[in-house]
């Protein structure tokens, strides 16, 4: 049924809850294409005094170590899933997130995403967002969103 499966992580424990549902999609399928995205946001400058000190080669540096990690941590995720036999392609983006995952999926093409909510409610999803929401609203396939187990309990971080 799906040719090309998306699979968006953040890096936490909470979105790696998707993984025994995407073992479960891809053995219904018939050998899908899947691809693990991992978008990482942009570094988040200090105002004010937080500035002093801070060079252009300090936050290049700190945004080349935070797409190392990203790509180290998919290369590892690739390798669960690869035990399962599901070869996996792997891609890390900058930018916001919501709108990174939303413009990959308009511009590939890609049959179904699966994605966690971390379950956020209140003033929590007001100030962060719900990533999974805005995709799920911003694409025109199917959308798979898994709540992580215990989510409601979880605090957030």
């Amino acid at each position: 049924m799906y040719n090309s499966i998306l699979v968006t992580l953040d890096g936490s424990k909470l979105a790696e809850c998707v993984l025994p549902h995407v073992e479960t999609v891809y053995k219904g399928c018939e050998k899908p294409k899947v691809t693990i995205l991992r978008v990482v946001e942009p570094v988040q400058l200090p105002y004010g005094d937080g500035m002093a000190g801070i060079t252009l080669d300090m936050l290049t540096t700190a945004e080349a170590d935070e797409k190392a990690e990203a790509k180290a941590y998919l290369t590892k995720m690739a390798a669960k899933l690869g035990k399962v036999g599901i070869p996996v392609q792997t891609k890390v983006l900058s930018g916001k997130a919501a709108d990174v995952i939303v413009d990959f999926i308009n511009k590939n093409n890609f049959d179904l995403v699966i994605l966690s909510t971390h379950g956020r409610s209140g003033i929590s999803r007001w100030v962060w967002g719900s990533v999974a929401d805005r995709v799920l609203r911003h694409v025109c396939i199917p959308v798979m969103t898994v709540r992580a187990p215990g989510c409601g309990l979880l605090i957030e971080e």
